[in-house]
């Protein structure tokens, strides 16, 4: 059962090791657009309206985020329908930002924690990580998701992460040809 469990998480990691280390990096950069947007609006033309500052920050970095992954993290993922795909990150970026938001106005109103580091921080760090969490499973199985396998590199994603006992014998997905053994245990 152990090994089973381990095959399972080994199939999972490498499934996602490639999106994750790109979704990362767009991540990255779309943190410092927001950030740095959010910071400047902080202290400057939106000083007394920090949630809304937020969401205008959330906003530009959400449309840097959409090129990015679109063209680069999950290029063989995306839909043909470029409408239905922008329509659906949206609203995944939409609750995305609700989270980092919402960890703003808790800050701001319930914990009354109204200087300019505390709501950085719940905005552009809790609220980030939150987000970007959601984000990244929503965008691999729900947004980029629908031309799953047709690339030949992601081709065998799935078979890893559906390893069956069949009584004794155990399936295991070779990593040199993508193959799929049976093997005596």
């Amino acid at each position: 059962m152990f090994e089973r469990i381990t095959q399972k998480l080994t199939g999972l990691i490498s499934m996602l090791w490639r999106e994750v280390a790109k979704f990362g990096v767009v991540g990255g950069i779309a943190f410092i657009i927001d950030s740095g947007i959010y910071v400047w609006l902080l202290h400057g033309p939106m000083s007394d309206s920090q949630v809304k500052a937020k969401i205008i920050a959330g906003i530009v970095a959400t449309l840097f985020s959409w090129v990015a992954n679109r063209y680069w993290t999950f290029r063989h993922r995306r839909q043909a329908n470029v409408a239905r795909e922008l329509v659906m990150f949206l609203i995944m970026n939409a609750i995305g930002l609700g989270i980092a938001a919402a960890c703003v106005w808790f800050t701001k109103y319930v914990l009354n924690m109204t200087d300019p580091t505390s709501v950085f921080i719940a905005g552009s760090v809790v609220g980030l990580v939150l987000g970007t969490i959601f984000r990244f499973f929503a965008y691999r199985f729900w947004v980029f998701g629908a031309e799953m396998d047709q690339d030949a590199e992601f081709a065998h994603d799935h078979e890893l992460l559906t390893l069956r006992e069949n009584g004794a014998d155990t399936q295991s997905v070779t990593p040199d040809t993508g193959t799929i053994p049976t093997a005596k245990s």
